[in-house]
């Protein structure tokens, strides 16, 4: 259920009896020959696609996050730190304001990861709220079929490329891309990693099967799905 097809009657109405949501957070970055909002469309469709037998409300994806490593890629979008976290608490605070007590976090991109030292400060301050932070590209169901169909998955690599992340440019080297070296990468800065990381996928193949990817994301919402269900509290 979309935030975005509901007014302002129907969620307090909602809320009443459901005070779970999802808000999806994601990264607008570069991801080799797929889309720049490869995360964000990933973080919200497996959110939408899990909730929608539940009912449960999703919110509109964060379409911004942390990406400074790849800021000199044309098309990067990357917030501050400082930033980010504000508005990772406003957003909180937001939601707890409308009702709702029970929110699921759906990060799409590694580098969101200082979000759970907000969520956890927070939750200091609301103990009567539980929030959940999930990767969902990393959760154990998920990246075990995900290394069941091939261990050598990375950052825009064949694991982010499905029907719908990508572009309409017809580019897809047909070879694997050998592993970057990732202690050089971290003693650089982006302009550096630009150079180190080439079209920007960090190993692996480009492109598997429809059939292993839908696999993978069946996989993916059911255990999303699982984290809507159980064990709030």
């Amino acid at each position: 259920m979309k935030i975005a097809d509901m007014n302002w009657m129907q969620v307090e109405e909602r809320v009443s009896e459901e005070d779970r949501c999802i808000l999806p957070i994601g990264s607008v970055e570069q991801h080799a020959y797929l889309s720049l909002a490869t995360d964000m469309i990933l973080a919200e469709k497996v959110s939408l696609d899990a909730a929608e037998p539940l009912g449960i409300p999703v919110f509109p994806v964060v379409p911004y996050g942390l990406a400074s490593s790849f800021a000199t890629f044309p098309g990067t979008m990357t917030l501050s730190l400082s930033t980010y976290i504000a508005v990772i608490r406003d957003l909180l605070d937001s939601m707890y304001r409308s009702g709702f007590r029970r929110i699921l976090v759906v990060n799409g991109h590694g580098g969101n990861l200082p979000a759970t030292v907000v969520i956890s400060e927070w939750l200091n301050a609301h103990p009567d709220a539980s929030v959940k932070f999930h990767d969902w590209w990393r959760a154990p169901k998920t990246l075990a079929k995900v290394q069941e169909v091939d261990p050598a998955a990375s950052h825009a690599s064949w694991m982010e490329n499905f029907p719908w992340t990508r572009t309409t440019d017809q580019r897809q080297p047909m070879t694997p891309k050998p592993k970057i070296d990732f202690a050089a990468m971290a003693r650089v800065g982006a302009a550096g990693k630009r150079k180190l990381l080439g079209d920007g996928n960090y190993h692996g193949l480009y492109q598997r099967p429809d059939d292993d990817m839908l696999a993978i994301w069946d996989v993916a919402v059911s255990e999303t799905r699982e984290l809507l269900e159980n064990d709030w509290h």
